[in-house]
């Protein structure tokens, strides 16, 4: 315990109600630590130097929270459990039972309820988490406010991790490109359900409580039924892939929509930053955006290794004959053998915004005016033309990168 930096804090007016109680990591710069509205009840650990905890947050109401270099917006509440390296962009309430590892985005209003494990998640404004929920490696979007929202129901589960011991297995509600202009039909994913990664849900889709959904759901407002698997045995074939096609388009488009959205991280985003508080919210942002699209090229990578093992494997049953097979795995190792230079070239490539980003930036620099601290009202206030020339901006960097790698778009 830091009893100096604890009574600096006292001093500075943040609450403290049992301050013996609370660990302040040497590391931690209580300068970026609002007085303001902040309370850190008993049990409230914080470490690391990027700790940010804006006007309004509340930590530890219901347990204890230990909090590792996470940045807190105003109003963020995490109501116990651990939390690192994930940023809270403000009025987000999460349940005591977290535990949400490095590499998540929570936008304005995402909620979760207790027990509730993140890493690599993201969730755009307003997308609600129940209870008893495991959703790593996720993007989720959808819906215009509090009362119309894109939900996960309690005891949903995200399989992201395959009997061939990969994790090449994001999963996508919604789009991107569609979803940060906050005017979308959400998603409902039912309760005791799950996902078996990677896979896509279009807005407006729901799927019914107790189903397992295994494919990709592209047309909007459809009811998904699945339920558990007919009894059998089968033999089991280990290393194989059989739909390596598969894989590899849902997590190009997957990482594709994570270069749109660091592109509207990296010039929109900072538009709405009143002070150096919110700009360090924001410079958060930008590097967590980061880790994801290093985290999905990391898995796409060992996939891709993987699958030269399966294509041996394919070899050596079949005696040296290629087979449809072995032509699908070479084609999918072909694409994946352009990948890097692909990832290289959009980095590059997304340093300007372009003639199309270019014009969008300037309406919402030009209009902005005192509503910086509103980002989602100001937003959802975009004239349907204005919306639709954001949306075509970031629509057309998710498809040159899925076109360079011989995709449909």
């Amino acid at each position: 315990m830091n009893i100096k930096k604890i009574d600096a804090l006292l001093k500075k007016g943040v609450n403290i109600p049992n301050p013996a109680t609370v660990f302040i990591g040497d590391d931690v710069d209580i300068e970026r630590i609002s007085p303001e509205g902040v309370t850190l009840f008993s049990g409230t650990k914080l470490t690391g130097a990027q700790t940010l905890i804006m006007p309004g947050s509340v930590l530890g109401y219901e347990t204890p929270v230990t909090a590792e270099n996470c940045l807190m917006g105003p109003g963020t509440k995490l109501h116990g459990g651990y939390f690192q390296d994930t940023v809270f962009m403000g009025d987000n309430v999460f349940g005591s039972g977290g535990h949400v590892r490095k590499g998540c985005i929570l936008e304005e209003q995402a909620n979760a309820a207790h027990t509730v494990g993140l890493k690599q998640t993201i969730l755009f404004p307003f997308v609600t988490l129940g209870s008893l929920i495991n959703f790593c490696d996720c993007l989720m979007a959808g819906g215009t406010g509090r009362k119309d929202h894109s939900e996960v129901g309690s005891s949903f589960i995200h399989f992201n991790y395959t009997p061939n011991q990969d994790k090449a297995t994001p999963s996508m509600m919604g789009n991107v490109y569609q979803g940060v202009m906050l005017n979308q039909r959400p998603v409902f994913l039912g309760g005791q359900g799950g996902l078996v990664g990677p896979v896509r849900i279009a807005f407006g889709c729901i799927s019914a409580a107790g189903s397992i959904i295994r494919n990709s759901e592209l047309r909007c407002d459809r009811l998904i039924m699945g339920g558990t698997m007919r009894s059998g045995s089968v033999q089991w074939r280990p290393g194989i892939y059989t739909r390596p096609d598969r894989i590899l388009t849902e997590n190009i488009y997957y990482i594709s929509g994570l270069y749109a959205l660091k592109v509207w991280y990296r010039f929109i985003r900072p538009l709405f930053t009143w002070d150096w508080m919110s700009q360090a919210l924001v410079s958060g942002l930008q590097k967590n955006i980061d880790l994801c699209i290093q985290e999905r090229i990391k898995r796409l990578d060992a996939f891709g290794d993987k699958l030269k093992q399966s294509k041996e494997i394919l070899l050596q049953r079949e005696k040296g004959q290629g087979s449809q097979a072995v032509a699908v795995h070479e084609i999918v190792l072909e694409k994946l053998s352009r990948a890097s230079s692909i990832f290289d070239q959009a980095e590059n490539d997304l340093k300007t915004p372009g003639p199309d980003g270019e014009q969008f930036i300037r309406h919402i620099d030009t209009n902005i005016s005192h509503n910086k601290k509103d980002y989602v009202g100001f937003i959802q206030g975009l004239d349907e033309s204005i919306s639709i020339m954001g949306s075509t901006w970031l629509k057309g960097i998710e498809d040159r990168i899925v076109g360079l790698f011989g995709l449909d778009v």
